[in-house]
């Protein structure tokens, strides 16, 4: 990770992403619109050697104040020091002119767009998810990094199947901002607040666990566990109203899954997993109970599991015939020296 900053006045300043599109940042090119969030567009594009990146571009609202630019450019080179797998790796942090912007690994997928594409996961595919995202939670707390802002569409997918989380330290960003200037802005995604959040209260690293909570209710729901289109009365539901189960919705959900899940959108912070580690090992343990039990007996190459049974069940009938049998001689011959006697 470097960061650099060169001023380019052919670049000029976009009033839509769309005008930054077949532009060149620095050393990028962006090819097309990957998506935006409410302060960055999303772009695909390409490095010097064609390989393909992400790249995060501020928008110009916030790359044009000073406070913001400095805490976003601040908060994502701490995110480009967490190198861990399932933590999406950015590869730098730069200002271009009036563009301010940091270039990440490009992943296949997210979570939010294939549920989007599928709706429900099954609850193997979720439990793998979860693996994956309880891991890059446990390594970015013992940096002491929380996320702030986790949502299935801050969860990538990479080509072989693994979550990568991405966007830590923007809600964190924004937060350090609104403290130093007293803007009115929303810090977070509001249907994955925690209760803590939405009171306004001190924040630790359990409120990473409520999101994944919501964040986990949707994979395997299709749903949010609370709706709603008022602001207020959404952060309500969530300080007050338990949520709905999850195997009312989805039968087929084990009643470990969804405890893991119900523990993790506790409404106090206390009642939640003290860390990752605990959550790791819960999830282990619904993977676990998930296996089939294994088979004392295999069947042979070419024959079905139920005629290997049947075939071990008649071989134990043949031997207690011919124990039987041995027996049976055995008894008949001492009575016979018996006799002679």
């Amino acid at each position: 990770m470097h960061f650099f900053r060169c001023r380019d006045a052919a670049t000029p300043s976009p009033n839509t992403a769309t005008d930054l599109v077949g532009q060149t940042l620095g050393a990028y090119v962006l090819e097309r619109l990957l998506g935006q969030g409410g302060f960055a567009w999303a772009f695909v594009g390409r490095e010097p050697d064609g390989t393909p990146v992400a790249i995060k571009v501020l928008k110009p609202r916030y790359a044009g104040d000073s406070q913001f630019e400095s805490r976003f450019r601040n908060e994502s080179e701490t995110a480009a020091k967490l190198e861990h797998p399932n933590i999406i790796r950015i590869r730098s942090v730069a200002k271009t002119g009036e563009h301010v912007y940091f270039a990440m690994d490009l992943c296949a997928d997210s979570l939010g767009a294939r549920i989007a594409r599928e709706g429900p996961l099954a609850e193997a595919d979720v439990l793998r998810l979860a693996h994956d995202i309880a891991a890059a939670l446990e390594f970015a707390h013992r940096q002491g990094v929380i996320h702030r802002d986790l949502k299935p569409d801050n969860v990538l997918i990479r080509s072989d199947g693994a979550a990568v989380l991405t966007d830590f330290g923007i809600a964190r960003a924004v937060s350090g901002y609104i403290a130093s200037t007293g803007v009115n802005m929303t810090i977070g995604t509001p249907h994955y607040l925690s209760p803590e959040q939405a009171q306004g209260r001190p924040l630790d690293q359990r409120v990473d666990f409520y999101a994944l909570g919501v964040t986990l209710y949707k994979a395997a729901t299709g749903e949010l566990p609370f709706s709603s289109n008022d602001w207020f009365e959404l952060a309500r539901m969530h300080v007050e109203d338990p949520p709905p189960s999850l195997r009312r919705k989805r039968p087929e959900l084990s009643k470990r899954f969804e405890r893991v899940v119900m523990k993790c959108l506790a409404k106090h912070a206390d009642d939640r997993y003290a860390n990752a580690a605990e959550l790791r090992a819960d999830l282990d343990e619904v993977e676990e109970k998930r296996r089939p039990p294994m088979n004392l007996g295999a069947a042979p190459m070419g024959t079905s599991q139920p005629e290997a049974l049947e075939d071990q069940s008649t071989g134990r009938q043949l031997w207690l015939v011919i124990a039987g049998v041995g027996i049976g001689l055995v008894l008949l011959v001492g009575l016979v020296v018996k006799l002679r006697r």
